[in-house]
């Protein structure tokens, strides 16, 4: 059924609410606005009552998905559920009433809170320092980046060409590609790893870093990773990592003891903060100490005196690549990601990433008659299905697939990435998900596939039960042509 606007629920002279009784003067609005300002007309508002606008827009609420909803199982997106206790810190008036312009003296809670999650975040990873400032994953990338061709003109070297894997994520080019970089793709070998050979051909003087993501894009660890690390650094290149699956690491292993010069952190996937609707997220970025001296101004320092312990922000660093975000970076998601992990401590962090890696090996479990697995396993925090069985025995695709899991009250996974899989179904669990949760999810994609194979009609016509149908896709894809072209 279609909710109604809130312009078809109101009727004249209807209102939520009352200011009789208040002994409020009238005041005229001339008095209070400019007349050259006020409207000529009265505004048509909605006419309704305080139920009618709050059970509109929880009706509204509940149409949309969201992770307090049900699972998110994207691939490659670390979709889980978010601690309420989070917004609770965040909302204390010693930092919700905070002002960016305030002087430092005034702000030392804050600056204390920033220095103390950048120094958990550097342990975490195994990295020399970590700077808070970009607001979201490729933000990360883009800083990480910049800092490598820093680190490279300050050698006098101009490299020209920047390595990426082929299972990457698409902001790993795009992010290279905005620094000026030439973009080489790595290949992958048949067990969806990185290629060595391919990597060893194209390595040559003229590579500045090399782009990987560990564990990959299909959830598979990097085996060869220090000698992976060996060749790059030998050629006197730099090893970045992109940290979007870092849920899969906590309290296991770290970046920097892997090799790796430049990582950045999602706070937005793997310390529980808000995640997509566009909101602010966080992509704080960890160096090596040959990068330090280039990191964003200004860098929050700590100073101890007879007066005791204080925070400032030094902007007095002539190597730096200058400042990446107004201010310092989104304030409330780092307070988010400090609380959750104060709250799990190192042994929690750690048992975060197991129950990760078990929850993604348990649901494939599950499915791995019904669906293909191109690459071996066991896998860690996610896995990378196929919908090529459905597809060539019943010409139902993975797009059918995800939306017919609409109808189950799923959101869909992540699809047709990474593109080194033939229609892709990438799934992350996460460690948040209980095994009552999975069995369900896993029930409805073994029904979808046999739904596939007796009934492919129904899946080629899904969603079938949400409020919003099938779209034309042909009709979209040309119209967005059309737009592309103006």
């Amino acid at each position: 059924m279609r909710e109604k606007l809130i312009f078809e629920l109101s009727h004249c002279g209807r209102k939520g609410y009352s200011l009789s009784g208040h002994n409020l003067p009238e005041i005229p609005m001339e008095t209070i606005i400019p007349s050259k300002f006020l409207r000529k007309q009265s505004a048509e508002l909605p006419e309704v009552s305080e139920s009618e606008v709050v059970r509109h827009f929880i009706r509204l609420s509940t149409l949309n998905y969201h992770v307090d909803k049900n699972m998110y199982p994207l691939g490659s997106c670390t979709m889980k559920y978010n601690p309420k206790i989070n917004d609770y810190t965040c909302d204390l008036p010693g930092f919700s009433a905070l002002h960016p312009l305030q002087p430092a003296k005034t702000t030392q809670g804050a600056l204390q809170l920033m220095y103390e999650l950048a120094e958990m975040l550097r342990e975490i990873a195994g990295m020399a320092a970590v700077t808070l400032q970009p607001a979201a994953g490729a933000h990360g990338e883009l800083t990480g980046i910049l800092l490598i061709k820093k680190y490279h003109e300050s050698q006098g070297s101009k490299r020209r060409k920047l390595l990426v894997v082929d299972s990457a994520h698409g902001t790993n080019p795009a992010s290279a590609a905005l620094a000026g970089y030439q973009i080489i793709s790595v290949a992958g070998n048949r067990d969806g790893r990185t290629d060595l050979d391919d990597l060893r051909l194209k390595l040559d003087g003229d590579v500045a870093a090399l782009m990987l993501t560990n564990p990959n894009t299909i959830g598979l660890f990097e085996k060869e990773i220090q000698q992976i690390a060996t060749m790059v650094h030998n050629n006197g290149s730099l090893l970045y990592m992109d940290g979007a699956n870092m849920n899969a690491l906590l309290g296991i292993t770290r970046p920097g003891d892997m090799g790796f010069d430049v990582v950045h952190y999602n706070l937005h996937k793997t310390f529980a903060t808000p995640h997509g609707g566009g909101g602010p997220g966080s992509g704080p970025v960890g160096v090596s100490e040959k990068l330090i001296p280039y990191l964003p101004v200004p860098v929050i320092e700590k100073q101890e005196s007879s007066k005791g312990t204080t925070y400032s922000l030094q902007y007095n660093r002539p190597e730096s690549i200058g400042r990446m975000m107004n201010f310092y970076g989104n304030f409330a998601v780092l307070v988010r990601a400090y609380t959750y992990i104060r709250m799990l401590g190192p042994e929690g962090l750690r048992r975060v990433s197991e129950n990760a890696i078990i929850n993604a090996n348990y649901l494939l479990s599950l499915l791995l008659e019904s669906y293909d697995l191109p690459y071996p396993k066991p896998v860690l925090h996610e896995f990378c299905l196929s919908g090529d069985r459905q597809k060539k025995a019943h010409g139902v695709r993975t797009l059918d697939i995800a939306k017919r899991l609409l109808d189950y009250g799923f959101h869909a996974p992540t699809i047709y990435f990474p593109l080194i899989v033939s229609e892709a179904i990438m799934i992350e669990p996460t460690e948040t998900e209980s095994k009552e949760t999975l069995d369900i999810f896993a029930q409805a994609l073994l029904s979808i596939a046999q739904e596939a194979e007796n009934n492919p009609e129904l899946l080629i016509s899904a969603p079938l039960t949400t409020p919003v149908k099938r779209l034309d896709e042909a009709m979209a894809s040309r119209q967005l042509n059309i737009c592309c072209s103006l």
